[in-house]
């Protein structure tokens, strides 16, 4: 019986963790990976506001020829210091142990955010920062309660409250900007969506390349198809 009993919690334990996942609603991320302005917008938000603090150490800047941009676009556009080869890694300006003195925790690596998380929650956290006093940040996160992680886009979007509204006898948290940033809300929803757009890229740069491979393996492959189908035509018409 006892055994029976531990058998059930362990069951339980991944239906009650869905359960609290499925509480936090993510927005669809408008990813296409086929837009290189897109992507290259992305970039430059990404190394111009992200690296300060996190790396993206398996990502190297010459893999952003894959979106159209050549070596002098990287270091001109990226504002690469002369010391830095685009043959280098994504290196945080910040050392790890700077870093865990200033957040209490070293900011993690980019470069699988975008797997390990998910491209909508990437797209709903980065438009989910709220004020909150009782942070060491003054900020908070709907998708990401008590974040370490101050506001770097603040800004860009300006400052949002959270107030608590009654739904269905639950409390649910909406955010409203109290104070508008340099871009519309229009704008921003674009910008992140830039930068999800990259991330998603970054987690695997391979997979345009990949992409469009594809569509070459299936044009052989349909051609192929006919050659053959017309050889097995040619080898049984006497026999039919």
């Amino acid at each position: 019986m006892k055994k029976l009993g531990m058998l059930v919690l362990l069951l339980a334990v991944p239906a009650m963790a869905n359960a609290s996942g499925a509480a936090v609603h993510l927005d669809k991320a408008p990813i296409n990976l086929q837009d290189q302005a897109s992507l290259q917008r992305g970039a430059k938000l990404f190394t111009s506001r992200c690296l300060a603090c996190h790396s993206a150490s398996y990502m190297r800047y010459n893999r952003l020829n894959d979106i159209g941009m050549n070596e002098a676009q990287i270091k001109k556009d990226l504002e690469l210091p002369d010391d830095v080869k685009t043959g280098s890694t994504m290196q945080a300006a910040m050392d790890s142990n700077s870093a865990k003195l200033a957040y209490g925790v070293a900011p993690p690596d980019l470069s699988v955010i975008a797997r390990s998380r998910s491209a909508d929650w990437i797209y709903t956290y980065m438009r989910s920062f709220y004020v909150d006093v009782n942070r060491p940040s003054g900020w908070n996160n709907t998708v990401f309660p008590a974040v370490g992680m101050p506001f770097v886009l603040a800004d860009l979007q300006g400052e949002q409250e959270v107030e608590i509204e009654k739904h269905e006898g639950h409390d649910v948290k909406k955010l409203i900007l109290k104070t508008p940033g340099a871009m519309s809300t229009a704008d921003y929803d674009k910008t992140v969506g830039d930068l999800t757009n990259y991330l998603v890229f970054m987690s695997e740069p391979s997979q345009l390349v990949r992409q469009k491979l594809g569509w070459f393996v299936l044009a052989f492959l349909s051609v192929f198809l006919v050659l053959i189908y017309a050889l097995k035509k040619e080898i049984w018409k006497d026999i039919h």
